[in-house]
This record gives C-alpha cells, structure tokens and sequence, in this order.
C-alpha cells in the first residue's frame, strides 16, 4: 500500500481495517519529508512528539475496535499563519523568528478534535503577504510539478505538501486567492469558504475583513470533509456566523443537472493565456454534457477589483501589524539608544521588503487627506462588487472561471515586479472583498505540463452548491 498516495477516506479506512496504524502512516509521512521537502521547501517545523502522541491514541482505539472519529489518523499539515501550542509559529517571519504560542487556533483543535495527526507547520509568504511564496524569510517554496517555478502564494507551502504527498490535507488562508490561487498552480484542490463559516481565532491576521481560513486537499471529497470539521460558530471570534453547518460530505452526489452555471465574461478577457482560456472553455462545456444551463453573467466592477482590494488590504494590515513592536514579543533589536530607535530597528530589521511595502501604502492611505480619497472610495467600490455577485446570483446557481491568468510561473520572474506579482491575484480577490465562497480544482494541464485550475463561485455560505459542481466534474474527468 502507497501509504502517502492516501485520501482522508482510505487513510481513516486502512487504519480502521488494520491494513496499517497510524503511527506508521505518520512514519511514512514523515519518511516522505525527510527524503523530498530538502528540495521543495514546504515544511518550516515538524511537530513529531504531538503527532506520535496523537497517532498512538489513534491506535489504542482502533485497537479496541470502537468507532473512529471522521479524521482518525490522517496527516494533515497546517501554514504557519495559524498559532499552535508550544509549536513555534513564525508567519514566515523573522519578527516572529522565535515565538512559541500558548494556544491553539480553533481551525488546529477541531482538526485535532476529529482525530487528525499535526505533521507540522508549513512555510508561506510573510504574514500571508504575496503570490509566490518568494517572501517567506526563511526558504522560497518549489511548485512539485516543476522546480523551476512557484507553488502560487501564499498558502504555498500548504498547496507544495498536497501535491508532493507529504500530507493527505492542509489549512491555508485566503486573504486575496491564497488558497485558490496554489491550488491551481499545483494541481490540488483548494476551498475558501464564506466569510464568517470558519472561525479565524488564532489566525495571525493580515486584513481581518479578507482573511478566510480554508482546506487544500487531493480531492473535492476531502475538501469536504475538512470543511465539515472546522465551520461553525466560535465563541472566541465574534465574526464567525451562528449558522448551522450542513453535512457538506452527504450532499456532495446531490445532482447538478438543471443548475445554471454562470459565466463571467469579463474574466476571458485580456491578459488570460490562451492554454488557460482553452482549458477552462472544455471545463465548462464538461459541465454543460452533465446536464448544467450556462448563462452568460457580468460582473461589470471587476476591472476595479485589484486596486479595492491592495487599499483595502494594505490599510488594515497596516494597522493589524502595528502590534509587532518588539515589546510584547517577537523580535527586539539590541543596542538600540532610545525606545523610538527600538520601535524603528526592531520593525526594519525583522519585517521583510514585502511587509514593508504593504504597510507604507496602507499607512498612506489611512493618513489624514487621503482616507475619502482612497480607503473610503475602495470600501465603496467593494460593495459595488459585492452587488455584482448579488445581481448575478439573481439568475445562477454558481459562477465559474479561471482561477489565475496563467500557469505557474519561474522562481524569480516576477520578484522584482509588484505590480505584476499583483495581478496573478485578478481573478481571485473579488471573492474575498464580496466574502463569498470559491474552490479551484484541476481542469488541465498546459503545454509544459503544468496545472491549469478553474474557479466556481457560490452565493454565500452556499458551500455545498460548490463542492457539488466541482465533485461532479472531478468525477467525470
């Protein structure tokens, strides 16, 4: 038996029959980095004592043959944007170089709750920030398909340990694409849910009105089941919805025949390579010989949504990472002459270029003079945006599109180039400035091999629509 070629279902299903335990299958996983992560970059820290702790008590129920729980067993991986107990969590980082939390994130517990196993922690773009995961300060992250190229940002390292086998499923966030977007880069899938149905306690907050927190897996199915385990309310986070989480697993053979898939066509437009636009164009006729009604849409605001998006984000990013001071914790410069000259060296020498960026423009952007200029103007556009999805949620059950303009692209190509870093983000940011739900799944491969992913988005909190359509066609193809 492969062990690390597992789903969640034969994973929790092997370990239940006794074809393997759980303490092996961590092994094996473990194997798997030792002898593959050198060369991809993925992991930032192991957390091999809570894993085998948790794998044995795994085993001592399976043992005595009494009910699993839905994730017994299975390795999953978590960024390292999502706090851990007494397992250093950096945010990619070198202000947070050496911090060790004292609690878990609700998102980490409930998987835990369910029986799965933390391998570790997995490497990202700085505090989240970046399409690459070229501003880690520690590693850049390889694409597994080619390591000559980016695994996407900034959940790479959640997307590179799915598609190398060294995890059966991981926990990104998403704050502009950043679980969609390496998704499709690598080939996996990868699910942003609703606004508010997942909590974000313990999420090292980037923009905290964009943040989501969400599953990168090998299959629709297994997206599912994560989903399923980490939604619901959480008192610790007073924007999580009191919504009831439906059984996303038990819906997902539901038929899609007589759904109306909505198209957008401002997302075929300039600047979408002509192997993705061929790939997404089989997608949907794919969906359309299962019996789904494709309707032209428009969402007109969406030349628009890059610069909402970079004001909005930056704006609270600059005043979510004021907290990193070196005075509560992370990094302190030493030899400082006064506690301004602590502040200043401290942030300097422990932020990276791309932090530093983001925080100046979000600065600017709040200061006085330019908040009605730019911050309130993007708050506006946003919900222009937002309408958009509303109007043309009117008359479909699901919108579908690229999820990036392109396959991955060379370590290094875009570094020196922001603005063009920025717009591999176009087709994506919109969901998370409307808080709707979107996956992006596998739906080809471009000349050089590459993955090419399509993106369907929901009305919000309509979840189980999504995974439908996408189960749907995964099981066609």
């Amino acid at each position: 038996m492969d062990l690390t070629g597992l789903t969640i279902d034969s994973a929790r299903s092997a370990i239940a029959d006794r074809k393997t335990s759980a303490t092996a299958l961590a092994g094996a996983f473990y194997a798997k980095i030792e002898s593959d992560d050198p060369k991809i970059g993925a992991y930032l820290v192991l957390s091999k004592e809570r894993a085998l702790s948790k794998a044995a008590q795994t085993d001592v129920l399976a043992e005595k043959g009494e009910n699993l729980p839905p994730l017994a067993g299975v390795p999953v991986a978590i960024k390292d944007v999502m706090v851990t107990k007494d397992v250093r969590t950096t945010a990619g980082s070198k202000i947070l170089g050496n911090y060790v939390p004292p609690y878990d994130c609700t998102a980490v517990a409930r998987l835990e709750a369910a029986g799965a196993v933390m391998l570790g922690k997995l490497n990202c773009d700085e505090f989240a920030m970046g399409s690459s995961n070229e501003n880690s300060a520690w590693k850049p992250v390889h694409n597994p398909r080619d390591l000559s190229r980016v695994p996407g940002g900034s959940s790479g390292g959640s997307a590179a340990a799915v598609a190398a086998d060294m995890a059966v499923a991981t926990l990104g966030s998403d704050t502009g694409g950043s679980i969609r977007q390496p998704a499709s880069f690598c080939g996996v899938v990868g699910l942003k849910p609703t606004y508010g149905r997942v909590s974000r306690y313990g999420l090292i907050a980037f923009a905290s009105s964009l943040d989501h927190i969400g599953p990168l897996t090998k299959t629709v199915k297994d997206a599912a089941i994560v989903l399923r385990t980490i939604a619901g309310r959480d008192p610790m986070d007073s924007t999580s919805a009191e919504l009831p989480v439906p059984d996303y697993v038990a819906e997902l053979d539901k038929p899609i025949k007589r759904l109306k898939i909505g198209v957008a066509k401002e997302y075929f437009g300039e600047g979408l390579e002509p192997e993705t636009h061929k790939a997404i164009e089989a997608a949907i006729q794919k969906l359309a010989s299962l019996g789904c009604e494709i309707v032209e849409v428009s969402l007109p605001h969406t030349k628009y949504a890059i610069p909402a998006y970079y004001l909005v984000a930056t704006a609270e990013a600059s005043s979510n990472l004021a907290r990193f001071d070196g005075v509560r914790y992370g990094y302190r410069a030493s030899g400082v002459r006064s506690l301004s000259d602590m502040y200043r060296r401290s942030r300097d020498h422990g932020f990276g270029a791309e932090v530093k960026r983001r925080i100046m423009l979000g600065t600017y952007a709040l200061s006085a003079g330019y908040y009605d200029a730019y911050y309130l103007k993007a708050q506006r556009v946003r919900t222009l945006l937002t309408r958009d999805f509303e109007e043309a949620f009117k008359t479909v059950d699901a919108i579908v599109g690229p999820t990036c303009p392109t396959p991955a692209f060379k370590l290094g190509e875009k570094v020196d180039d922001p603005l063009a870093m920025y717009l591999a983000d176009i087709y994506t940011v919109t969901a998370n400035l409307a808080g709707i739900p979107g996956i992006s799944i596998p739906v080809g491969r471009s000349k050089e091999n590459l993955p090419i992913g399509m993106q369907i988005f929901g009305k919000h909190f309509a979840e189980s629509t999504i995974l439908r359509v996408a189960n749907a066609y995964e099981k066609a193809v």
